[in-house]
């Protein structure tokens, strides 16, 4: 009797070490052993989902019971459809914070197969976290009472980061989430070439190399890796409020009676409490704007303190207006700043708690930190598409990844679980087989509530919420954004991708947006280098010399490619971000002219590509383009005088119409292509349709120094002005791009008049060769000057 007990009295003592466990390699051990001893088979991904169906009917027994009645309760909303919505994706979640557990479980819930990767193999965030009563309500659904016997008793509303850990993944196990610690994600590998033979789909790479999840293939991604977010395609914008500097300090609770008597601060402000923060700062010199402590796993303070009262008391050794050079290492003294917070936390507390000994962080040194919490990242989109050889991958980012918190307002735990809901249901959307555009649409809308969300402004019954937005915000709307609106963002995303791709493995480059990235010049000469090796000695390239790359870079693309610079290079030095229309107006010309010329094996052929020899035929009917498309554009100049704002308007708005400019280089590019295979000739047309179809944009006008709009400005001579201030030097005529002449010898840069007569002269000298001076085709000259007559 005692041997046929023996089995089930060992899986329930597995089972309450499992729940008790207080750590991270405690909790995946013991549930490794209990799953061995229950003859659970958790490889590859198979089994039944959710995993603790299986378990359950193998245990039986009473303090499982009632975490089972929880989950089945949670598991039976008709959303789930019996865990059979998603069985059908596979998804990778990475890194195990508290959001990324929390997407694991709602995501195992639907059926889907979830594989959660974490660089780390222990919690040790001691920092506490303040809980919205929607989130305590969500969590003791879960079973968090269970596995944490004091969570949130009494009026208590916040845990301690590392706990929220510890229940969300013992959780998202029994769920049959696999946990793979001590596993670094690095990048995404796209699908092979060859797909005849097998079909191979989205994989990753990840750190060690030899681990079985680099052959995992996969249908959706997840990025919840904190602020660095190693998932590529994301561009982030900065709020940045004036400065104020908080400081957080763990104490070590050790659950004496004298702790316990000691009164948490939920939150005092200088504005409500004058006296207490006068009195604060007469008898310790400490200046505060606020103080908060939690009583949890450490006495946990936060206070934001001021930065006059920092450089006083030596915490901060020299004042700097730069905020990075400020509350950088080197200008912090740490044992200042530890005596400065234990001070702070001694006096709030009214020198009741007996002893403050920092607890330790993950580095094993005091766990004090100072931060300026006003410089805040939120993600410009939630989620996106990716599709390579007949394969799609659904990338989304949850957490701050996402959208960082503003921390008085305690908002991060409970809008990051709003966000890893949304993003789940933005996951069933496409495993149900939306399409992509109104998928993503639909997720950008909700992500738009989510910075506005509050407590007040959620729905009042929780236990009505599920993974539908609509059962948890007031007043959504699903439309807010538009399929349209997912496309145009997905082109700009596009753009990005393809700019990193030509540009890696060059030194010094690192594309990770169209704006900063491009202001040291490098990226933009690694750029022209990756296709044109010919004109860009690129490790010769100073990376200190940041004017001179970025003038080498305009003064090339200009001269070889025909695209016109955006802005000068002072402008864009001189600028903190560059504009991000122009940036990507400006780049989208090198997209559309190399995007299907693929790049060249070798310098040689390269140099034999942009030196090639043409036929007596292929220059004819190189010229014969060029001067056709000198002819309309004068006539477009003289009909409407807006040349340069029509094609700014075709060019780079959506919609059916084309330009006239544009349908003439379609139909003249598919005339050369007939009457000329060559490459050399096809590019260099390439290049003049480009000359004429680029556009540029600058902050002030050469000459009268006033801001030009993009609809208003010319350029010419790499400068950028009004329409109406290119004037002729002598008799002030407005000028004409196709009919001025710049007077290099005149000190003041005068431009003068070109008269209609000497249109042949200046054509003969630029364009006209030896061999077409010979044909009797100079009536296109006598057009061309007829068209700039008129």
């Amino acid at each position: 009797m005692g041997d046929e007990s023996y089995p089930e009295c060992r899986a329930q003592e597995l089972f309450d070490e499992f729940v008790s466990s207080s750590t991270c390699r405690a909790a995946l051990g013991s549930f490794s052993q209990l799953c061995e001893h229950l003859q659970l088979d958790r490889s590859g991904g198979g089994g039944e989902r959710p995993l603790y169906r299986a378990i359950k009917h193998r245990l039986n027994y009473w303090r499982a019971n009632a975490l089972w009645a929880k989950l089945d309760r949670r598991a039976a909303q008709q959303e789930y459809q019996k865990a059979r919505v998603c069985n059908n994706i596979t998804c990778v979640i990475i890194g195990a914070g508290p959001c990324g557990l929390r997407a694991a479980v709602e995501l195992s819930f639907m059926g889907a197969r979830v594989v959660l990767l974490e660089k780390r193999d222990s919690f040790s965030r001691n920092n506490v976290l303040h809980l919205w009563p929607y989130t305590i309500h969500d969590l003791r659904g879960l079973g968090a009472k269970k596995f944490y016997g004091k969570f949130c008793a009494g009026s208590i509303d916040h845990i301690s980061i590392r706990q929220l850990q510890l229940v969300l993944l013992k959780v998202a196990l029994l769920l049959g989430v696999e946990v793979h610690v001590n596993v670094e994600f690095k990048n995404l590998v796209e699908p092979p070439e060859d797909q005849q033979r097998h079909k191979v789909g989205w994989r990753m790479a990840v750190k060690p190399k030899s681990h079985p999840v680099n052959q995992l293939e996969f249908d959706v991604i997840i990025g919840a890796d904190g602020r660095r977010n190693t998932l590529p395609g994301f561009r982030r914008k900065e709020f940045r409020g004036k400065l104020a500097i908080a400081i957080t300090a763990n104490f070590k609770n050790r659950n004496t009676t004298a702790e316990a008597k000691v009164e948490e601060i939920s939150g005092v402000a200088s504005i409500f409490n004058q006296r207490f923060f006068q009195e604060l700062r007469q008898e310790t010199g400490i200046d505060l704007e606020n103080i908060v402590y939690y009583k949890d796993d450490t006495h946990y303070f936060v206070m934001t303190a001021k930065k006059q009262s920092l450089l006083e008391k030596g915490v901060i050794i020299q004042d700097f207006a730069d905020t990075a050079l400020l509350l950088s290492r080197g200008n912090v003294d740490q044992n200042a700043l530890q005596m400065y917070a234990r001070e702070a936390a001694d006096f709030s507390t009214n020198h009741q708690l007996p002893s403050l000994d920092f607890a330790m962080n993950h580095y094993g040194q005091p766990d004090v930190a100072m931060f300026d919490f006003t410089c805040m990242y939120a993600s410009e989109n939630a989620a996106l598409v990716r599709q390579r050889r007949g394969h799609q991958l659904l990338v989304t980012l949850v957490g701050d990844s996402l959208l960082e918190p503003f921390w008085p307002m305690g908002t991060g735990i409970a809008r990051g679980f709003l966000a890893a809901l949304d993003s789940c249901w933005m996951v069933l959307s496409w495993s149900q087989g939306g399409a992509p555009l109104d998928v993503l649409a639909q997720r950008e809308s909700v992500y738009r509530l989510l910075p506005q969300t509050t407590p007040e402004n959620l729905q009042k019954n929780f236990s009505l919420f599920t993974v539908d937005p609509t059962t948890r915000y007031l007043n959504i709307n699903r439309l807010l954004v538009t399929p349209a609106q997912v496309h145009s963002f997905s082109q700009s995303n596009k753009l990005l991708s393809w700019c990193q791709e030509q540009t890696r493995g060059y030194r010094g480059v690192a594309v990770s947006d169209l704006t900063t990235s491009w202001k040291s010049g490098l990226a933009l000469c690694a750029l022209i280098h990756r296709y044109r090796p010919d004109l860009i000695d690129f490790d010769s390239l100073d990376e200190a010399s940041v004017e001179e790359n970025t003038r080498l870079g305009f003064d090339v693309a200009e001269r070889e490619f025909g695209i016109s610079p955006l802005m000068t290079v002072d402008e864009l030095s001189s600028v903190g971000e560059p504009d991000s229309l122009s940036m990507v107006m400006y780049l989208t010309q090198f997209y559309q002219l190399l995007k299907d010329t693929p790049p060249p094996a070798d310098q040689s052929s390269v140099r034999r590509a942009a030196g090639g020899q043409l036929s007596v035929r292929q220059t004819f009917t190189l010229h014969f383009h060029v001067f056709s498309l000198n002819k309309l554009y004068l006539q477009l100049w003289d009909l409407n005088g807006d040349v340069d704002g029509q094609l700014c308007d075709e060019a780079f708005v959506g919609g059916t119409s084309r330009s006239r400019v544009r349908l003439m280089a379609n139909q003249l590019q598919a005339k050369l292509d007939e009457s000329s295979p060559s490459s050399s000739s096809s590019s260099a047309v390439s290049i003049c349709l480009s000359l004429y179809l680029s556009v540029s944009q600058s902050s002030g006008c050469f000459f009268c120094q006033k801001r030009v709009y993009l609809m208003e400005r010319l350029s010419a001579e790499g400068v950028f002005f009004h329409r109406s201030c290119f004037q002729c030097f002598h008799c002030s005529n407005t000028l004409r791009l196709a009919a001025y002449a710049f007077d290099q010898h005149s000190g003041e840069s005068a431009v003068v008049h070109r008269s209609p007569g000497s249109i042949r002269n200046r054509y003969r000298n630029r364009y006209w060769s030896h061999v077409l001076l010979k044909n009797p085709s100079n009536c296109w000259i006598q057009r061309v000057e007829a068209a700039a007559s008129n």
